[in-house]
C-alpha cells in the first residue's frame, strides 16, 4: 500500500498499526504515536550521500558542505519540514531555503 494511504487508514481507524517512516510529517499532525522497536526488527533508516569520486576531486569544497549537513536535522525537525511540504503543500525549495536561512 502507498505509505500516504497507510497514514490515512490509521488515522481513520481502518487499521490499528502500520509500518511507516520516523520522519513522516503526519505523525504529529494526525496525533499518532511511534512505537519503540525494542527488538530492532527494522534496520535504521539513515540518509546517505552518494557521489562519484571524480566529483569530489573536481569540487573539493563539497566535502565540507556535506560534513556541515551531517546530523543537522533532528527527527522532529525533519517531520516538521516534511509536513510543510506534504501537509501544507508548500514548495520544497521554499521550505529548504527557509530552513537554511534559519541556520545562519
Amino acid at each position: 500500500m502507498d505509505l500516504s494511504l497507510t497514514y490515512i487508514a490509521l488515522s481513520s481507524r481502518q487499521v490499528d498499526l502500520i509500518a511507516g517512516n520516523s520522519t513522516e510529517g503526519r505523525i504529529a499532525a494526525l496525533d499518532l504515536f511511534q512505537l519503540a522497536d525494542d527488538r530492532h526488527y527494522f534496520p535504521p533508516y539513515e540518509a546517505v550521500y552518494l557521489l562519484r569520486q571524480d566529483t569530489l576531486a573536481r569540487v573539493p569544497a563539497l566535502r565540507e558542505v556535506l560534513n556541515k549537513l551531517a546530523n543537522a536535522i533532528s527527527t522532529e525537525e525533519m517531520r516538521r519540514l516534511n509536513y510543510e511540504i506534504d501537509g501544507n503543500r508548500r514548495d520544497p525549495k521554499e521550505v529548504v531555503r527557509e530552513w537554511i536561512g534559519g541556520k545562519r
